[in-house]
């Protein structure tokens, strides 16, 4: 989970955490999601998501509680990951779901699992999700339900950051590239929440043009394109079924 690099204050983190405190949506998209994960929320796992912090938001982090810890790699992905950071971050570890203080979740934890998308031409217009994790993450095939105080909160946080760290700028634009250029590949658009409301969908192949998207036609991935598929994953899983069936409610 990317989140500031460089440029930032433990000061600076603490306004962070105050512009941004909504709840992405009023349902509890863990309750979908954890019984393909163990019983465990995917974006609270290390084994799918290692968050990566600004070493300056661990210190302030670690003023506030005693919730995070160093991440110690168990496998060799996570020893990449470790061996990768830039030297002014940190990957970090929480005690879990069941221990969550909400007012000391990280950045990256707040954000999951979307980042601020930037356009070829550097304007910040949206929310774009973190790809690799749409085959499991519930909230990525239900973006309809993100209310809209997350996302204005979103927006107003990571302008704050932009404005103190240029290069946390540099690399969502950059991040915001490679999106473009994997989902041309693939040859599907890519959703996005607008940073003004409603849906919008960069087109692939198209120079990174952008239409309005019903919210009718948001995509889903994985596990949730059908209540069939989500019964199979759930069963093969050993989950609850009643989760399954509560999901596709909405």
């Amino acid at each position: 989970m990317p989140s500031p690099s460089s440029g930032m204050t433990p000061a600076d983190f603490a306004v962070v955490y105050d512009k941004f405190k909504a709840a992405v949506s009023r349902y509890d998209c863990g309750k979908f999601c954890s019984p393909l994960n163990d019983g465990s929320p995917v974006c609270c796992s290390t084994k799918h998501a290692v968050p990566v912090v600004d070493k300056a938001e661990f210190k302030f982090l670690k003023s506030r509680t005693d919730l995070w810890h160093t991440f110690k790699p168990y496998d060799a992905a996570t020893r990449q990951i470790v061996d990768e950071l830039h030297h002014t971050c940190a990957a970090i570890e929480c005690k879990g779901a069941r221990h969550c203080e909400r007012d000391n979740r990280s950045v990256a934890c707040r954000a999951f699992p979307f980042y601020p998308y930037i356009t070829r031409e550097g304007d910040f217009v949206g929310l774009g999700t973190y790809w690799t994790y749409e085959d499991r993450c519930w909230l990525i095939s239900n973006m309809k339900v993100v209310e809209r105080d997350f996302v204005q909160e979103f927006v107003a946080a990571y302008e704050y950051i932009f404005s103190k760290d240029e290069d946390e700028y540099a690399t969502m634009k950059s991040h915001s590239a490679s999106h473009r250029r994997v989902f041309s590949r693939r040859g599907i658009p890519i959703p996005l929440i607008g940073r003004e409301g409603g849906f919008l969908h960069v087109l692939p192949r198209s120079g990174g043009r952008i239409l309005p998207l019903p919210a009718g036609r948001l995509p889903k991935f994985g596990a949730y394109v059908s209540q069939s598929a989500y019964r199979e994953a759930v069963e093969k899983a050993g989950g609850d079924e009643v989760t399954f069936t509560a999901s596709f409610q909405l």
